[in-house]
């Protein structure tokens, strides 16, 4: 059996049975293991600055995981008070591993709140949808929906022409995407680009320039049925690529 690349999988802190436990959703490591032909290997949310150094030489690309808790509003110096559940462990663990994985050169990945996660850590801002002045979230699905009908509430989407990941998602014409979700892209950070728009506009992914190694990052959820989606499964394999490049292990 060949060798497989390591692409760690950042967790979430969740309560079980009265205690804090670290979750990650089978979803994306099956995505991982199946459509990325990687090895995950579960990053706890609550990493100090000791354990990512340590971890970091350990895997071959970084995954960031999309979570039902917010980024603390004072990390992107939004005016409004915070709202639903947030992760401040997370919130930190995640600035360190973006920070070390940018300037070590390791493969840097998000979905949903990674996309806003890495978006924050290059000084960009994000809008509560909540806080818009609007009574309807165009993107997110309303309370209490099952997160496998969320297709119901997705929308069109299109790759920004010219952007350096065109030909990754390997896609002509609209997308379609399950970007549900309560926090956008406000402000871009500095050095990244919209690389995916949603059709009224809202950024949906976002590309890195200049830097040691990919860094590539979507709000919509490419973990969901990624089979049926050949952009989807085009994220998944532009993800294994990298942590294979990383690993010394392409054949290109």
């Amino acid at each position: 059996m060949s060798a497989l690349p390591v692409i760690g999988v950042i967790a979430c802190t969740r309560p079980v049975e009265g205690e804090n436990a670290q979750i990650v959703k089978e979803r994306y490591l099956n995505a991982v293991r199946q459509h990325a032909d990687a090895l995950p290997l579960i990053l706890p949310s609550n990493l100090d600055a000791d354990d990512v150094a340590a971890l970091l030489p350990k895997v071959d690309a970084l995954l960031l995981t999309g979570s039902n808790s917010n980024i603390s509003p004072a990390r992107y110096r939004s005016p409004h008070a915070q709202r639903g559940m947030l992760d401040a462990a997370r919130d930190s663990a995640t600035a360190r591993l973006i920070d070390a994985a940018v300037e070590g050169g390791t493969p840097l990945f998000g979905i949903c709140r990674g996309l806003q996660e890495i978006n924050v850590a290059f000084g960009g801002t994000l809008v509560d949808e909540r806080d818009a002045g609007t009574p309807e979230f165009s993107h997110h699905a309303p309370d209490g929906v099952d997160l496998d009908a969320m297709f119901a509430y997705g929308h069109d989407a299109e790759v920004v022409p010219g952007a350096a990941y065109e030909k990754a998602l390997a896609v002509s014409g609209p997308l379609k995407i399950n970007s549900v979700h309560y926090q956008r892209i406000g402000e871009l950070g500095e050095g990244l680009s919209a690389a995916v728009r949603s059709h009224d506009g809202v950024v949906e992914a976002v590309a890195a320039a200049g830097t040691k190694a990919p860094v590539f990052a979507v709000q919509w959820h490419p973990e969901w049925e990624a089979e049926k989606r050949p952009h989807d499964l085009a994220f998944w394999r532009y993800v294994g690529e990298a942590a294979r490049r990383a690993a010394g292990l392409s054949q290109a």
